[in-house]
């Protein structure tokens, strides 16, 4: 799928139920048409964590392409804090306490890229052979880990890993977190929900791609979590940027690599 850039993007997406829970609470939506991705997962231990997750996902029903980045970030937004109090609502009326679902997305318009996110649920890029973590996970472990009150190993198999701090339904008030980036061609983000280990996303993920590209790189890395008999749900879905073959863009890397000087400054567009 391509925009008014001289970038396109391809998109992959699975997901499993895991080897030990009989119903999958993870969904997932995939619309590079829209340029947006969307993993929810349900929150384990809760009622109804599969309907949690797929309110998340229906929420984007019928949203429709928007001229600006700001507006299309407004757009899912707006959609999310209203999934939220439907959320509560349906809590309030089966008289439980909480129906609740994590959420990453990725919004891709133009030469940029929106991350927002709630909860554990993460978002990852490849860029220049190297793996980040775009989303910092909103879960109590994370936050300890941040205060100095455990260690980075202390955290690892910690009772209340699974803990989170933020999800769509959890509170009465939805804070979600925006970061915004410039894209490349060549770049590769990863959405999943937490039944992907960390270091299968970032090792696993970071060698598969510089080994054979991005290309089914979804399915190569649930199959390598199934090989771990995962106990949670996992969901992952691959989205690959390209540059237009024959693009201006595609000149001025061509030039930039016979002149070291040439040089492009990417201006953030105001959110």
């Amino acid at each position: 799928m391509t925009d008014q850039s001289n970038l396109y993007w391809t998109s992959s997406a699975c997901t499993d139920v895991g080897a030990v829970r009989e119903l999958n609470e993870d969904a997932y939506l995939e619309r590079p048409d829209l340029g947006l991705w969307l993993v929810a997962d349900g929150m384990g231990g809760h009622f109804a964590g599969d309907v949690a997750s797929q309110m998340v996902v229906s929420a984007m029903d019928h949203l429709e392409p928007l001229r600006s980045l700001s507006k299309f970030v407004e757009a899912v937004e707006q959609r999310l804090m209203e999934t939220n109090t439907r959320l509560r609502e349906y809590a309030e009326r089966e008289e439980t306490h909480t129906i609740g679902s994590t959420v990453v997305a990725l919004l891709i318009h133009g030469e940029h890229a929106v991350c927002l996110w709630a909860g554990d649920s993460r978002m990852y890029r490849y860029r220049g052979a190297k793996m980040e973590q775009i989303s910092q996970d909103h879960a109590l472990v994370e936050e300890l880990v941040e205060r100095g009150v455990l260690s980075p190993e202390q955290a690892i198999d910690h009772p209340h890993g699974n803990l989170v701090t933020r999800a769509v339904g959890a509170a009465a008030q939805l804070f979600l977190d925006v970061e915004i980036i410039p894209i490349e061609p060549g770049d590769v983000f990863i959405l999943c929900s937490d039944g992907l280990e960390k270091d299968i996303a970032e090792k696993d993920g970071l060698a598969m791609i510089e080994e054979s590209g991005a290309s089914e790189l979804s399915r190569r890395l649930l199959d390598r979590a199934l090989a771990h008999e995962p106990r949670d749900n996992v969901t992952v879905i691959t989205v690959a940027v390209h540059d237009q073959p024959g693009s201006e863009q595609t000149d001025q890397a061509d030039d930039a690599e016979d002149n070291a000087d040439t040089g492009r400054n990417e201006q953030l567009p105001p959110i």
